[in-house]
Order: structure tokens, then C-alpha cells, then sequence
């Protein structure tokens, strides 16, 4: 990706500079170390091979990839790696004494701006497919958030230890994050890999999400290949897939799969789908009432609980299924507020106890919300998210829900959208960090007259998720407006 810069003198354009754009590859910790002595001061082969697979591979087999770096980098480099194979190498340095370009995969450049303006022509234009910036410290303080970055991809790692080079931390109101890997534990150490994307697109904070329907996957097309298709939500979208492509045909109209799951990470993104409307007030009500325990209409216009069956399951705990309006009942939340739903009597609450457990027996093995009241064996229909399990490690609060049966285009998102706020909300008022929200789905299905939809649904690219902002004032699970859930847009 070329970038164009007009230099001005006294008010008017005068000369117009092609440079590339580039993306920074690096490794640091919390404090944003990257190096004692140069000399990295952890052994994280994971992690290196993150880096060789990230910089050295292309889309185009005739084209290879560049990597910037300073002078003290290139001298800290191996030998036995130096230079970096499978890469053209430019080193920056404005001193004339060293002897750097001893290979043909060698390139001196006195500045980051020349080297990118040399990247920008013949023959480095045509043959060189991206550009990566890989340090040192001096270099990344400079440029790492300069607007020529498209795209930062950080190690984290989880330690604190003395460094003598540091890079600056993520600017988060340039940047978004795009993918963070699920914790990886090597040699002792903790870390993460996390792609942050430079803003583009503003997004709704509030009310319903917009569609990214008319964008395509040239939108982030600078990522490498195996770092964009890490997006979570690539989780959804191949679930989706695979049922339309091989699903099994139970009737003349529905495809499905059973025993599917898909895992999200709630550290640092919020998992509301990109690639279709997700209506985030819907979802919002619908926890805070699942929260409340109460028995209102949630989904407006919704006829998931329109079947006989449901209503069958609601009459079944004496609570009426029909108002007026012509709305149907939630009793999930009921379920978890009262031990017999029947008698409406707060006996026990579950999700209090879930709570308790958190708080003070973390490492309980039975931190879980029942949506199915086993005292009642006459029921022919059982709810379809049957359980949800919470597992505490490492301050942060991870769940897993149990879905028996569910619609694939249209519930599956939504669900997804209410358990991971619901893990959020109870992380949150257990001072943890939210951690992984796992979906097991026994039986996922797809009615074949939404295949077109989908298959559209399907060529749209996914974007970077909102982040999810908890009012901090709010420590009680009861005491939950909507105004203090906030999403915060790319």
C-alpha cells in the first residue's frame, strides 16, 4: 500500500512524495520492553515463529516481503539469521562506517522516509507485497503510531523485567484492536499476540449496530492472511459455512449440525458480528431482564417463543405466555431467580449463588445457571440454552453456555451477544477481567430458504468489534441501567 505526501512552501503544493505504508511487527512487556543488552530477555519460541511466519509470508509466491529496522537491530540479530531470509532487509543508519550491505537481500537507507520512498518505485514496488517495521526503540517511538502505520502487531507479554529499549504503547485512538489470541503459557511466561488496525469507519455506540453489508474483504486487505482470517468472528462465519455446504438435510427444509462451538475473547474486543445487524438494545434488555428475573417481553417482533411448544414449556411453570400485545414471556431469568419458578417464590437464586462463588470460592467446580428445572419431569419441551458454566483463573472470569437446539442466522448472534454481556456484567462486579466465552451448540440448524442470505452474508468482510465500556460506578448486579453499557465504536 503506497501512501501520497505533498510538500508545501509558502502555501502552495509543490512536489508530491509516494511513500508505502508499512505495519509494525514487535514483541514487549507490560511496560513495553522490548530488550536488555540487546538481547531479548525471554526464550518464547512461539513467538518467534509468529514473527518468521508473519513477515516472510505472501499471497503472490513471486513477491516476498521487507522489514525496517535500525542499526543496533540488525547488530543484534544472530548471525546464523542475519540477514533475515526470505526477506529484503533495509537497515537504517546515517553513519557511512558500517559495512551493512554485504547481500543482495541487503538495503542501507539513511531515513524512514527514504526507504519508503524507495520502496514505492521500480523495482521494489512490483516485487515487494508488504512492509514491516521491527525496530528498535528509537525507530518505534518515532513511527510506530505515525499515520504510514496501518496495522500494529504486539506480543504482549505478561512479565515485568529490566529493559534498556522500550516502544511506545498503542495509541487507542488511533488504533483498534482487530485479533488477540487466547493466552498461550511457554517456558513460564504468559503472553498474547494482538493485531491492532488503524481507525477508519465510525460505528453506532448505541441503538442497532450498522451493517457492513457493501463493504468487501479488500478492506483489510494489508493484513497478513493468516492474521485476518484470526478474527473471531471467522469463528461464526465458517460455522454458517460448513452447515450450508455439508450440513445434514433432517426434512425438506432445514440443514443442520450437531455438536458445533465456536470461542470468543472478551479481554480487549466485545463480540457483536460485523457482517450482519445485531440489534445491541434488544440484547441489552434482554440480559438486564434476565438479570432481574423478570417475566416482560424481551424481543420485540421476535417469534422464537411463538411455537406451541413454547408455549407449552411457559404454561407449564403457571406463568401465562400471552399479553395483550401478543408478546410472549421470558423465563430464563425466572429461572435463575427462583429455584421453583411455579411458585414465584425467591427461595434460592442462582444467579446470586453464581456470584458468591465467584467472590469467594473462585475454584469451585460448580459455578453454574440452570435454564431447566429438573423437579419437573412432565415437561416435553425443555429450553434450548440449558446451562452456563463459569471458571475462574488468572483474575479473569471465562464461560461456557450449553445451547440444545438453535437457528443459526438469526439466534446464534444474538446469543452470542447476550452470554458474552452477561460474562462481562458478572466479571465486572467481581473486579475480574472477562476472559473466554465458549458456545457449545448441540444441534445448530439453518432453514434452506435463508442459504442465499447467507451465502451474501458470507462475502462481506468481518471489522474490527466494538469494546464494551461497564459504568465503573455500578458494583451490584440488580442496580444495571442501560445507559451503563456502552459500546465503543472503531
Amino acid at each position: 500500500m503506497a501512501t501520497g505526501e505533498a510538500m508545501f512552501i509558502n502555501g502552495q503544493s509543490t512536489v508530491s512524495v509516494t511513500r508505502r505504508s508499512y505495519q509494525v511487527v514487535i514483541a514487549a512487556t507490560r511496560d513495553m520492553g522490548l530488550g536488555m543488552d540487546m538481547k531479548l530477555p525471554w526464550d518464547l519460541p512461539t513467538d518467534s515463529q509468529f514473527f518468521h511466519d508473519v513477515t516472510t509470508r505472501t499471497t503472490d509466491p513471486t513477491r516476498r516481503n521487507a522489514t525496517i529496522m535500525g542499526r543496533k537491530s540488525w547488530e543484534s540479530t544472530p548471525l546464523e539469521i542475519r540477514p533475515l531470509p526470505g526477506r529484503l532487509n533495509i537497515v537504517l543508519t546515517k553513519s557511512s562506517c558500517h559495512n551493512i550491505a554485504i547481500d543482495e537481500n541487503v538495503l542501507v537507507c539513511d531515513s524512514m522516509e527514504s526507504a519508503l520512498e524507495l520502496l514505492a518505485t521500480e523495482p521494489y514496488s512490483l516485487s515487494i507485497e508488504k512492509v514491516f517495521v521491527i525496530g528498535g526503540g528509537e525507530l518505534l517511538r518515532n513511527y510506530m503510531n505515525a499515520p504510514s502505520c496501518d496495522a500494529i502487531h504486539l506480543t504482549e507479554i505478561d512479565i515485568s523485567v529490566p529493559c534498556d529499549a522500550f516502544a511506545p504503547r498503542v495509541d487507542t485512538s488511533l488504533y483498534h484492536p482487530w485479533y488477540s489470541s487466547f493466552p498461550i503459557v511457554e517456558n513460564g511466561i504468559r503472553y498474547s499476540f494482538n493485531t491492532y488496525v488503524r481507525r477508519k469507519d465510525a460505528v453506532v455506540g448505541s441503538g442497532e449496530k450498522k451493517s457492513a453489508a457493501g463493504s468487501d474483504f479488500k478492506e483489510y486487505s494489508f493484513l497478513p492472511k493468516m492474521v485476518f482470517e484470526r478474527h473471531d468472528e471467522f469463528g461464526y462465519l465458517n460455522l454458517i459455512q460448513n452447515i450450508i455446504s455439508s450440513g445434514d438435510m433432517n426434512d425438506n427444509n432445514t440443514l443442520t449440525k450437531f455438536g458445533c462451538q465456536m470461542r470468543f475473547n472478551l479481554r480487549k474486543t466485545f463480540p457483536l458480528l460485523t457482517t450482519k445487524k445485531v440489534f445491541w438494545l434488544g440484547v441489552v434488555e434482554e440480559i438486564l431482564q434476565l438479570i432481574s428475573g423478570s417475566i416482560n417481553p424481551m424481543e420485540k417482533g421476535s417469534n422464537i417463543w411463538d411455537s406451541d411448544e413454547a408455549n407449552e414449556y411457559l404454561n407449564s411453570f403457571g406463568v401465562n405466555a400471552t399479553e395483550e400485545d401478543g408478546d410472549h414471556q421470558h423465563l430464563y431469568g425466572l429461572q435463575w431467580k427462583h429455584t421453583d419458578a411455579r411458585l414465584i417464590v425467591q427461595k434460592f437464586s442462582q444467579l446470586s449463588d453464581v456470584i458468591n462463588k465467584i467472590k469467594n470460592n473462585p475454584h469451585n467446580q460448580r459455578i453454574m445457571l440452570s435454564a431447566c428445572n429438573p423437579s419437573d419431569l412432565k415437561l416435553s419441551v425443555s429450553p434450548c440454552q440449558t446451562f452456563a458454566q463459569f471458571y475462574v483463573a488468572n483474575g479473569e472470569l471465562s464461560s461456557q453456555i450449553y445451547q440444545s437446539s438453535t437457528e443459526a442466522s438469526i439466534e446464534i448472534p444474538f446469543s452470542i451477544t447476550t452470554y458474552s454481556l452477561l460474562t462481562c456484567i458478572i466479571a465486572h462486579v467481581c473486579d475480574l477481567v472477562a476472559g473466554d466465552f465458549i458456545y457449545v451448540i448441540g444441534q445448530a440448524r439453518i432453514n434452506k430458504a435463508r442459504v442465499k442470505a447467507i451465502q451474501k452474508q458470507l462475502q462481506i468482510s468481518p471489522k474490527p468489534f466494538p469494546i464494551l465500556k461497564i459504568n465503573p460506578e455500578k458494583k451490584k448486579m440488580d442496580n444495571f441501567e442501560a445507559s451503563d453499557l456502552e459500546l465503543l465504536g472503531i
